[in-house]
Parts: C-alpha cells; sequence; structure tokens
C-alpha cells in the first residue's frame, strides 16, 4: 500500500476537524462539570475519542447501517444532545442528570457529543471522500493531542478567566452551541422528510 502525505491534505483536514470539535469553545462546559464534582479523565477522553474517530473513518457507513440508521438521522440525534447542553448552558438548568458528585463526565457529554459528536462524526466520513485516510488519520491525532491538553490545563484558564469570565464564556458558548444544533439539525432533517 502506498502512502500519500500531504502537509497540505493534513493541515486542511485538521482545521476542519479542529472548528467542528471547537474543544477552546466547550471549555465552559467542562468547568461547569468539573464545578458539579464530576471527573473528567483527559488522557481517557482523548484515547477512546481517537478510537472512536477511527472506527467511524472506517467502519462509519457499516456500523450504522447495521442499525439502520443514516448519516442525516445520527447528526440530528446528535444536535438534539447538543441543543440540550446549549440550554443548560444559556438557561442556568440541568437537565441531564449525571451519577452525583464523583461521578465521571468523561464518556457523556464530554467525548459525546462535545468532541466526538455527531457533527464531528459526519464531517471524518466526509473527509475521506475528499483526502488520503492517512492524511485524515494524522489530522486526528494530532486534534486529540490539543483536546489532551486543554482537558489537563483545564484548570488554568478558569484561573485566568475566573469566576465572572467562565460565567460569561459559558452564556456565550451556549448561544453558540445553540446555533450548531440549530444548523445540524435543519441542514439534516429535510432529507429525511
Amino acid at each position: 500500500m502506498e502512502l500519500h502525505f500531504s502537509i497540505k491534505e493534513i493541515l486542511s483536514a485538521f482545521m476542519v476537524l479542529f472548528a467542528v470539535i471547537d474543544i477552546t469553545g466547550s471549555t465552559p462546559v467542562i468547568i461547569g462539570l468539573k464545578e458539579k464534582g464530576l471527573k473528567v479523565e483527559p488522557g481517557k477522553a482523548a484515547i477512546l475519542s481517537t478510537v472512536i474517530f477511527l472506527l467511524f473513518l472506517f467502519l462509519g457507513d457499516a456500523i450504522l447501517s447495521l442499525f439502520g440508521v443514516d448519516i442525516q438521522s445520527f447528526a440530528v440525534a446528535g444536535a438534539i444532545i447538543i441543543l440540550i447542553l446549549a440550554c443548560e448552558m444559556v438557561m442556568d438548568i440541568e437537565i441531564f442528570h449525571y451519577n452525583g458528585p464523583g461521578g465521571s463526565a468523561t464518556i457523556v457529554p464530554i467525548i459525546f457529543p462535545l468532541i466526538a459528536g455527531a457533527g464531528a462524526l459526519t464531517t471524518v466520513l466526509s473527509l475521506r471522500a475528499e483526502y488520503h485516510v492517512e492524511n485524515i488519520i494524522t489530522a486526528i491525532v494530532l486534534n486529540m493531542v490539543i483536546v489532551f491538553f486543554v482537558l489537563k490545563y483545564l484548570n488554568i484558564a478558569e484561573r485566568i478567566l475566573g469566576k465572572g469570565g467562565v460565567y460569561i464564556l459559558r452564556k456565550f458558548f451556549g448561544i453558540i452551541l445553540l446555533a450548531i444544533a440549530v444548523k445540524l439539525f435543519v441542514t439534516n432533517i429535510s432529507t429525511l422528510f
């Protein structure tokens, strides 16, 4: 098998995934989870997200068709979860009830839907049509390194921003998440009917 590494493809795929994953934009959500006493495991989040992305890169269509689900339905489901998270952020309400203090938020909602959500997984499938697989894999790994460092050093961002800064960012990114959810929903719901 011949490898086709391309800096241009890696950078393009990296930038697209970085924008869709938007881990820096998710920091207010993650800080809020930590304030509720939930555990955030950076290494586990990065490794499991990488595995999910790679599985979806190679088996995404097959996995969804196994359950009789198309990519649009999957995207709409992810949009609903993102919408609920956004509502929590904007309205200061709690819709998701986690396992109480000391529980883990690493799998839900950090890995899914914040990191490896419907939008990011759909993006991985669409990148496969444009770029060589080895370049997409490199872009995924680079993004997961950034995810690890953002999650690992979240307390530094929290100290720099302070409580007021985190509150403002939480509201702002709640509206951004709301817009992403609406866009993901509207783009995909029309194809279902």
